[in-house]
């Protein structure tokens, strides 16, 4: 999920090189914690969050298969 993430994040942004995801891992779920550069905040959320909400869509769609709940944050 984390290779994923990093993947579609550096996709999107303008500085690939600060792309940072950190995985947390719970008994039941999955914390995903993206950081990217301020200026490219923007362009992860999207206008009033539809990029977010896809990402997150597309990350519990693929962690369907690991029979747990994958968490998505966008950090600063």
């Amino acid at each position: 999920m984390k290779q994923l993430l990093e993947h579609i994040a550096r996709a999107l942004v303008d500085h690939p090189d600060q792309v940072e995801v950190r995985q947390i891992n719970g008994e039941r779920s999955i914390l995903l914690e993206l950081k990217v550069a301020p200026e490219d905040m923007g362009k992860v959320i999207g206008k009033q969050g539809r990029i977010a909400k896809s990402i997150r869509t597309v990350i519990s769609a693929a962690a369907m298969g690991a029979n747990k709940r994958v968490m998505v944050e966008i950090v600063q």
